[in-house]
């Protein structure tokens, strides 16, 4: 015997469910509206931020001949340079053979790195060993640390030494911190 209020009741449940799930959907879509204008809001905020730490307190600071102010409430603000560097993958090779020309190729890492499956324990400690005999094929991989560079960049370049701008893509600025009193 067919029920049809019990159908009924059954449609009506599932209409609510329905109406229950475009609420939340329409809610997942305005939070993430609302975290897409968020991460806006923070990126114009960061460039900012580095335009009034890296050109407007630099300049003015410069043009009173300070580079320090000591503040009434014991706090200070400092402008000193600031560097940054990478290496492009365009220009990895001719970045490590300078340099190794130059003496500094002990800061480039050299990693070579072997994949073994599951339980093969045992051969990755014989291959360390046995790589070419045992058949694998390593994957090497060259690189310079990023805070390694940026510190050999700094070291070189505040002592008059030569460091290819173009090769490393060299950055050099100014960077204002404050220091709060505790």
């Amino acid at each position: 015997m067919i029920d049809f209020e019990k159908d009924q009741q059954e449609v009506i449940k599932k209409t609510d469910n329905i109406q229950s799930l475009a609420d939340q959907v329409e809610r997942l879509e305005a939070l993430q509206t609302r975290l897409e204008l968020q991460e806006e809001n923070l990126k114009n905020t960061k460039k900012e931020l580095e335009h009034v730490s890296g050109e407007i307190i630099p300049t003015m600071m410069s043009e009173m001949g300070l580079s320090h102010l000591k503040l009434m409430d014991g706090s200070s603000v400092d402008v000193k340079p600031h560097y940054s560097a990478n290496i492009s993958v365009a220009n990895k090779e001719a970045a490590f053979n300078w340099l190794r020309n130059n003496g500094l190729g002990d800061i480039i890492k050299n990693e070579i790195l072997v994949s073994f499956g599951r339980n093969e324990d045992n051969k990755a400690a014989d291959y360390a060993a046995l790589a070419a005999e045992r058949g694998y094929q390593p994957t090497q991989k060259l690189k310079v640390e990023p805070m390694t560079l940026k510190a050999l960049v700094r070291e070189r370049i505040e002592a008059g030494k030569d460091m290819p701008t173009e090769i490393f893509n060299i950055f050099v600025g100014n960077k204002t911190t404050i220091k709060r009193k505790q």
